[in-house]
């Protein structure tokens, strides 16, 4: 028996190992509107949710997110790509940390720190677009370096 167990234990963990994704995590899944994401950096996962699905079509709306640091942010970059039928439609990229740019609580955090948002988003859009599409995002420290990265799903059937 100490043999079989053995043997699955070394399994499980060869599987685990091999693994080299991070899971798909839902953020909501209400009426007509449906919100997945995936981090796409490698090394780090992180936890991001919405009060409520319905709120995003609304102009403000109240999101969490939480990670630890992997490198510290003396200055935030991200980059939006809107990505249809796997075709870039839209990029959008700003400054959100630097000199003179201090748009986020977190900016000057370090390595090793916990980042932890809790409040609202402002979108900027009066409405999201019907159909199935792909948010690519991705915030980029002063070095270039990957500070999260994530894809998002949105699945909105809702006929404005």
């Amino acid at each position: 028996m100490k043999t079989s167990n053995v043997l699955v234990l070394i399994l499980v963990l060869l599987h685990i190992n091999a693994s080299t994704e991070w899971p798909t995590h839902t953020v909501c899944k209400e009426d007509n509107l449906e919100i997945h994401y995936k981090s796409c950096d490698p090394q780090q996962d992180f936890a991001f949710s919405i009060d409520h699905c319905s709120d995003v079509t609304t102009h403000t709306f109240n999101i969490r997110a939480a990670m630890v640091l992997r490198h510290s942010i003396k200055e935030l970059y991200v980059k939006l790509d809107l990505i249809i039928n796997g075709k870039t439609v839209l990029s959008y990229s700003d400054t959100l940390c630097g000199l003179g740019h201090t748009k986020l609580i977190f900016c000057g955090k370090k390595k090793g720190e916990h980042l932890y948002y809790e409040g609202p988003v402002t979108l900027g859009i009066k409405e999201i677009p019907q159909g199935d599409y792909t948010i690519s995002a991705k915030l980029t420290n002063e070095d270039h370096t990957t500070v999260a990265c994530a894809d998002f799903t949105v699945k909105n059937y809702l006929d404005y």
